[in-house]
């Protein structure tokens, strides 16, 4: 049985890193356990062309779901939605990085 590597680094959409930087600088204020790495990571993404190594990239989505927690009662409705959908848009693409390829043939 041989194993598949999978890759190591992510490139991601400038918006998306812009948008990361935001909520992760408020997860750093509140500070949210290990948002400093992520935060300098997305914030030197654009020397980068965007590529942040997968774990990075999976570390930030974590970290903003745990500030969508920590702020839940407090936050408006629009800002806890826009934090969320940026920890669900990384991890998508960390998941996506994950499946296999499709292929026409069947088993």
């Amino acid at each position: 049985m041989t194993s598949t590597p999978f890759q190591r680094t992510l490139t991601l959409p400038a918006s998306l890193c812009e948008e990361a930087v935001q909520h992760l600088e408020q997860a750093a204020q509140r500070t949210v356990d290990g948002a400093g790495i992520p935060l300098k990571a997305f914030r030197a993404a654009a020397d980068n062309d965007y590529t942040l190594p997968v774990s990075v990239v999976e570390q930030a989505a974590g970290c903003l779901l745990v500030l969508a927690t920590e702020t839940a009662q407090t936050a408006r409705p629009s800002a806890l939605r826009a934090t969320i959908g940026v920890a669900l848009r990384l991890r998508d693409a960390v998941e996506a990085l994950h499946q296999p390829a499709l292929t026409t043939r069947y088993w």
